[in-house]
């Protein structure tokens, strides 16, 4: 049986029709299903769609076969939930396995990383090109000055910035990850200490931006991280399971019209 990718059809006007077994996944179920998958293009979302809808068919069928749901009746999540710790067997992470991933992903056990910060926000929407190209070329202007007179920060956030901190001279303080604008919040992880020669983007401008000091995450030891360990080795065991048995399962039953991928039992998963 081939199977075909929807974004993979050239010069298509319309998508393959979609099928589980003999039952059709109707074109106005995915176009509904395509609003709880966000993409950046409509065909990925709508490709999304597809395979979240094509999981619950073969979820339902596989349901009605064991009993659990009546034929022709939707399945709902504690029907899933049933099927799938009926069929799926996971097994527990053994301590040595937990001890030996700790090991080997020192990054992701570690407190966050804290940096104390100073900066100057020049205000334009994300949608202005005009406006953000003049306030990058200022922000490139007031940063040659700082880069000569750093001291001059705080009187050029008073005068320029437009985010309330200008009022403690662009004082943001300590900011662990998460605690601010999720364009600046990436920017500031990898910035080291001392002012940034460029201006930063986010939607609401442009960032000039002073690193006063960085404080990095320490490893934490395994005691206080073995039930996050556990959990996330439990996690990669269940998805991988979860992706065997759906691939078992679209072999058994027949799906036309789209292929599933690794992570189309994602949605579950959550």
């Amino acid at each position: 049986m081939q199977m075909i990718d929807i974004e993979q059809l050239p010069g298509a006007a319309t998508p393959p029709p979609v099928s589980v077994g003999d039952q059709q996944i109707l074109d106005s179920d995915i176009a509904h299903e395509m609003q709880y998958h966000p993409a950046d293009s409509a065909g990925t979302a709508q490709l999304k769609a597809a395979r979240a809808l094509v999981v619950r068919e073969l979820l339902r069928q596989r349901a009605v076969m064991l009993g659990l749901v009546e034929a022709g009746a939707d399945v709902d999540d504690q029907a899933i939930a049933e099927l799938l710790e009926q069929e799926l067997a996971v097994p527990e992470p053994s301590e040595d396995d937990c001890e030996r991933f700790y090991a080997s992903h020192p990054e992701r056990f570690c407190e966050p990383t804290r940096v104390k910060v100073r900066h100057i926000l020049l205000a334009a929407a994300p949608d202005d090109a005009e406006a953000r190209d003049a306030q990058y070329h200022q922000g490139v202007k007031l940063l040659e000055t700082l880069a000569q007179h750093p001291e001059r920060l705080t009187e050029f956030a008073a005068r320029y910035s437009a985010c309330p901190s200008k009022e403690q001279g662009g004082e943001l303080g300590w900011l662990a990850p998460g605690q601010t604008v999720a364009e600046l919040d990436r920017a500031l992880q990898h910035l080291p200490q001392g002012l940034h020669e460029r201006p930063i983007a986010s939607r609401f401008g442009w960032h000039l931006v002073m690193v006063d000091a960085r404080e990095e995450g320490q490893r934490l030891p395994y005691s206080a991280v073995a039930d996050q360990v556990r959990r996330s080795l439990h996690e990669q065991a269940t998805r991988r399971g979860l992706r065997h048995y759906l691939l078992a399962l679209e072999a058994d039953i027949g799906v036309e019209g789209v292929a599933l991928d690794d992570d189309s039992g994602g949605a579950l998963m959550q």
